[in-house]
């Protein structure tokens, strides 16, 4: 039924048993695995792999060659750029101690959760399991190792917070101790502790 949709290109490769909404795009050689859900007006780009199981909630993309290994978690409106990889093995290994060869009964899956509105540029590779909060801004190329708060901007191997972002998704400007703007949007952010941010004001 996937492949009579001309939102989805001949060569995806998409399971049956996924669940994905009509407006969804799913580009060359995708590939989407069992089980797999996708909201409304989600894109899936050339090469892009989405693990079994995999939530991804409406208005998210996820770009070329991005590797979403299960059991992520994606919000709405979250963007996953090119060649991003989304890990689900904390210990990995292709071995048990005793030489064995790993099979699925040898290890259990952790997962990335991204939330709202978050961004992961590219090439980065975020290492489970660990939660991305809302609206903030992985920079390209970072390893992201533990919790990323709301509206943080981190960037770099292991990455570290170095500012923050709104949900237009540009760097805030302090205005007064603990008091952030966006310069775009003039929304309003205040710090109420280390490391967490909130909106106070939108116009």
């Amino acid at each position: 039924m996937h492949e009579s949709n001309t939102l989805r290109h001949p060569s995806a490769d998409i399971a049956a048993t996924a669940t994905l909404a009509e407006s969804v795009r799913v580009w060359h050689y995708a590939q989407i695995r069992e089980n797999a859900n996708l909201g409304e007006n989600c894109i899936v780009g050339r090469g892009a792999y989405v693990g079994t199981g995999v939530e991804v909630g409406p208005n998210c993309k996820i770009q070329n060659y991005a590797l979403v290994y299960e059991p992520a978690k994606l919000a709405a409106g979250v963007f996953i750029g090119p060649a991003v990889v989304l890990t689900n093995d904390h210990f990995p290994r292709a071995i048990n101690a005793d030489g064995t060869p790993k099979s699925a009964d040898d290890w259990h899956p952790v997962g990335v959760d991204i939330r709202e509105g978050a961004s992961i540029g590219a090439n980065s590779t975020c290492i489970a399991p660990i939660v991305i909060g809302r609206w903030a801004l992985v920079g390209a190329g970072s390893v992201v190792v533990k919790d990323v708060p709301d509206f943080a901007l981190v960037v770099g191997s292991p990455a570290k917070r170095v500012g923050w972002v709104g949900t237009a998704g540009h760097p805030l400007k302090e205005t007064s101790p603990g008091e952030w703007a966006c310069p775009v949007t003039d929304a309003k952010y205040r710090e109420i502790a280390t490391d967490q941010l909130i909106e106070v004001q939108s116009k």
